[in-house]
């Protein structure tokens, strides 16, 4: 069992999504039409668990299943959508993760939207980063060993603080 691990803000975060973005960038080609750091680790300042997420956007998402080899060279294991249609999702160091990577064909704008929207959000808005933080602290030492309640006591703040994001994103962009 994965042990919850929740942490302050690391600046070596953003050195660490560079380098593997370049990674990612190399395998994807020609296909990729740009990618992003998103989730906490994107954030300055917001306590996280110290795994890099990462959205590539490609313009062809089927051709991403011929990248699978070239992923698992790099330690990835390939998910397939993993729950979310229409995505490609591998992640990293097994059960020490370290990298998770969510790629989207550039027509699925409202997936993209919604993975961009959150992080660009909390940069916008340190007291409610500072808010998710804290709760993500506080259900990390309850639920040390339990994924299911860890993310049940985030859901409902996740939900609203979501719904805030996108509207907040529609009006100003990033």
């Amino acid at each position: 069992m994965r042990k919850i691990v929740v942490v302050d803000h690391r600046p070596e975060w953003a050195q660490a999504y560079a380098r593997e973005a370049e990674r990612i960038a190399a395998i994807l080609g020609d296909n990729l039409v740009s990618i992003h750091h998103i989730g906490s680790t994107s954030v300055p300042g917001l306590a996280a668990k110290p795994i890099i997420d990462i959205l590539p956007v490609v313009r062809d998402i089927a051709a991403v299943d011929l990248c699978n080899a070239a992923f698992a060279a790099l330690g990835y294991t390939a998910m397939g959508e993993f729950g979310i249609p229409g995505r490609h999702y591998f992640h990293k160091g097994g059960d020490e993760r370290t990298h998770h990577v969510h790629i989207f064909a550039a027509d699925n704008r409202a997936a993209i939207e919604r993975h961009l929207a959150v992080p660009a959000y909390l940069r916008a808005h340190p007291d409610e980063a500072r808010a998710y933080g804290n709760l993500k602290k506080t259900l990390a030492a309850r639920f040390p060993c339990d994924w299911e309640g860890y993310c049940d006591g985030k859901d409902a703040f996740v939900q609203a603080l979501e719904k805030r994001a996108l509207e907040w994103y529609r009006q100003n962009g990033e």
